[in-house]
C-alpha cells in the first residue's frame, strides 16, 4: 500500500496544473471505493460510541417504563386481591349461617323422630304389658 500511496504522491507533483490534480485526487479516490466498496458504511468509535449511549439510554428508559408498569399492575393485583378475600369472607360468612340453620333444622327433626320412636316404644312395651301381664 505504501508504493500506492508514494505513486499517488508523485503523480501529484508532476502534475502539469490544478486541474490535473484534481483528476488524479478523483481518480485516487474511485480506486478507493473499488477496492473498499462498503468503506462508507464502516463504523468509527465514535459511532459506536455514540451508539452505545444512545442504547444505554433507551434501556434506561425501557426500565423506568416496566418499573412504572410493574406498579400499577402490582397496585391493581393487590386491589383484585383485596377485593377476593372480602368476596370470599362473605361467602364463607353466608355458607356458615345456611350451615348453622341447616343443623338446627336437622337437630329439631331429629328430636322430633326420636321422640316420636321413643313415644312409640313405650306404647309397644305397655301394650305388651298389659297383653302379657295377668289381671
Amino acid at each position: 500500500m505504501s508504493s500506492s500511496v508514494l505513486e499517488l504522491y508523485d503523480r501529484l507533483r508532476t502534475a502539469p496544473n490544478d486541474e490535473a490534480r484534481a483528476r488524479i485526487i478523483a481518480e485516487a479516490f474511485e480506486a478507493l471505493e473499488e477496492r473498499y466498496p462498503h468503506l462508507g458504511d464502516m463504523a468509527t468509535r465514535a459511532h459506536l460510541r455514540e451508539t452505545e449511549l444512545r442504547l444505554l439510554k433507551e434501556i434506561e428508559q425501557v426500565r423506568a417504563d416496566l418499573k412504572v408498569e410493574i406498579e400499577q399492575v402490582r397496585a391493581e393485583l393487590t386491589k383484585e386481591i383485596e377485593q377476593l378475600r372480602a368476596d370470599l369472607t362473605k361467602e364463607i360468612e353466608k355458607t356458615r349461617a345456611d350451615l348453622k340453620v341447616e343443623i338446627a333444622q336437622t337437630h329439631t327433626a331429629w328430636l322430633k323422630w326420636s321422640f316420636l320412636f321413643w313415644l312409640s316404644q313405650f306404647g309397644a312395651i305397655l301394650l305388651i304389658l298389659w297383653r302379657v301381664w295377668p289381671q
